[in-house]
């Protein structure tokens, strides 16, 4: 049986759902994704865990996301535990070393994990990021420089975007 821990945090883009395991956070839920979301993620990837009232990871997390939002942080170091399969963990990996500030596109992210046709099933495993900030797909917009979608909604990919100063042209202002 898995130990679970879970948290709400008070963002500048809503309440996040957070949880971890003792080997690292597993689900960060954004605001638009509701209670229920977030319950059922963890009810599939999680069936029966013990329920636990704190893991210091969790104190972690909050505070390099305190970090971040004071734009203080350009990366995060607290451990994560990844469920998916191994070319979603593939994409999401990819996906952590766009740097704080950059944009790419669904097609050069399929090039940089060796799968050069995989535009959209890289597109779809970012939508599965269990992850968002931590994993940075909002830093992720179509080749011809539109945002494209996000699992928390444009606004917040915008605001995300913004606060990082790294603006898809003619599309953020």
């Amino acid at each position: 049986m898995e130990s679970l821990a879970t948290t709400e945090y008070p963002s500048p883009l809503g309440t996040l759902r957070i949880a971890a395991t003792p080997k690292g956070i597993v689900r960060i839920a954004l605001p638009r994704a509701g209670g229920r979301g977030f319950a059922g993620w963890l009810q599939r990837a999680l069936p029966h865990p013990e329920r636990l009232d704190w893991l210091p990871l969790l104190d972690k997390v909050r505070r390099e996301l305190d970090e971040y939002f004071a734009c203080q942080r350009h990366g995060f170091d607290v451990p994560v535990d990844l469920r998916g399969t191994p070319f979603q963990i593939d994409v999401w990996n990819a996906l952590r070393a766009i740097p704080f500030g950059g944009t790419t596109s669904y097609g050069a992210l399929a090039r940089s994990i060796g799968q050069p046709r995989a535009a959209r099933p890289v597109g779809a495993a970012s939508g599965a990021n269990p992850l968002p900030i931590l994993i940075p797909c909002h830093r992720v917009i179509a080749a011809g420089g539109k945002l494209g979608g996000y699992s928390g909604g444009l606004e917040i990919k915008r605001k995300l975007l913004a606060l990082e100063k790294a603006a898809a042209p003619g599309e953020l202002l």
